[in-house]
């Protein structure tokens, strides 16, 4: 492309058989080095096939394009060097060589997927949107999420309510969590799901009555406070098993279980409903 009064605009094409952002950045990085003279960078995602390519041979052959290309399928990335050859196209295989390399160093091939790189994205951001989910609809703070969770945990103070939320977001669940106590009624956004996306969680009473004891001493107050009283402790579970009963949802006794065994015994249950 020429621009009055000046010589023609160099122009590069970024071929790839996925989005093509990979190139496209390195392309603009590279192109930076060479301020002020300015580029014409077009991009030709899903390239995935030969006839693609002729058709794109073509164009870049009427523009006396240069072509870099991120091509991981070896057909595809050797039949566009052997028609860039054949037209005298310059070309530029920006992932070969490292792939090559890493190859020789490993000692195994490349898997040769395209997109890889997008699908880990998109799954860094389903994880990150988890997360902060759980944030968000932590220990009943906004009812509404219990009507967008996945996962619904229901139960007592320090049944690991949170905790586990957290691990299970990490896997990529939106999990909202609702503390159970007597002298507060459920929201009624609990009723209205699916109980089959609601996990209780009970606990022995000896063991939340240590639990909440510690947790006491950790705050500087005295472990005689109601928080850990037993009567209070045995009034707070039945209640809870109550609410559990009336919503029909799986319940797992927390005891003796670490998050990880708890949240594992979850994601099997989760696996077999979908």
């Amino acid at each position: 492309m020429k621009m009055a009064g000046q010589k023609e605009v160099p122009c590069i094409y970024v071929v790839s058989d996925s989005v093509g952002e990979t190139g496209e950045l390195a392309v603009r990085a590279a192109s930076i080095q060479f301020h002020p003279v300015s580029f014409q960078i077009r991009r030709f995602a899903y390239i995935d096939s030969k006839e693609k390519i002729d058709a794109l041979m073509e164009e870049a052959r009427q523009a006396s394009a240069v072509i870099v290309f991120t091509l991981v399928i070896p057909d595809l990335r050797d039949y566009l060097i052997e028609q860039a050859l054949k037209y005298n196209i310059i070309s530029i295989d920006l992932l070969g060589p490292i792939i090559g390399s890493l190859e020789k160093v490993l000692g195994r091939p490349s898997r040769h997927i395209p997109g890889i790189i997008h699908r880990l994205d998109e799954d860094y951001f389903k994880k990150v949107d988890a997360v902060e989910f759980a944030v968000k609809y932590d220990d009943g703070r906004d009812p509404r999420g219990i009507l967008q969770a996945d996962i619904v945990l229901v139960g007592v103070s320090r049944t690991s309510k949170t905790p586990l939320s957290m691990y299970l977001a990490h896997k990529k669940f939106k999990v909202a969590n609702v503390p159970l106590v007597p002298e507060l009624k459920p929201p009624d956004e609990l009723f209205a799901i699916d109980g089959r996306k609601i996990v209780g969680l009970k606990i022995n009473p000896d063991k939340l009555n240590m639990i909440r004891k510690e947790r006491l001493k950790a705050l500087g107050l005295a472990a005689t406070a109601s928080y850990a009283n037993m009567d209070r402790i045995k009034q707070e579970l039945v209640y809870a098993d109550e609410v559990m009963k009336r919503l029909g949802c799986l319940v797992i006794d927390v005891s003796n279980k670490a998050v990880e065994e708890t949240a594992g015994i979850i994601l099997d249950a989760f696996r077999l409903k979908s």
